[in-house]
């Protein structure tokens, strides 16, 4: 069962890059007492995520922030080398690029899949959701395959 909309998100310590180091960084820290856009995609590099998903939050971030969201975090099952090294590649630098390495939060929100079919492991559902001091407001958990309901866009239009 996944998380559903009212709930908590669940205690888990991401990594992000500070100082060209990877630094520790609790969920406490990331949601709470804000009002957060996260978005989850499979795969750092990878087409869809690439070329629509990401982007769409890049250009829409000052359109997002001024619907008073205090920050937009991308989430992958990735390390924080690879996460910073793609935002910097898709000029993300309205966002919290954040690595769940071992994928233990996505486990924990029941949002992962497994793409062992495809090469990729363990990784995260495509999704978005709004947290609103550590409480999910809304969440769009996307089909397989698709870019719709968790897209930049959506989010945008829902807030």
């Amino acid at each position: 069962m996944s998380i559903q909309e009212g709930e908590k998100l669940p205690e888990a310590t991401l990594h992000t890059m500070k100082d060209g180091k990877p630094a520790a960084v609790s969920t406490d820290e990331l949601f709470g007492g804000k009002k957060v856009v996260l978005f989850a995609v499979p795969g750092a590099f990878t087409p869809t995520c690439s070329m629509a998903h990401l982007p769409g939050y890049v250009v829409n971030a000052d359109a997002i922030k001024g619907k008073g969201i205090d920050s937009i975090v991308c989430l992958a099952v990735n390390d924080a080398f690879v996460m910073d090294a793609w935002g910097r590649d898709k000029n993300a630098d309205e966002l919290l690029m954040v690595g769940d390495g071992n994928g233990d939060f996505t486990a924990a929100l029941g949002l992962e899949m497994d793409g062992s079919g495809f090469g990729l492991g363990k990784r995260s559902q495509r999704y978005a959701m709004v947290v609103d001091c550590g409480t999910v407001t809304t969440l769009a958990v996307e089909a397989p395959g698709k870019l719709e309901v968790s897209a930049a866009e959506a989010i945008l239009e829902g807030l």
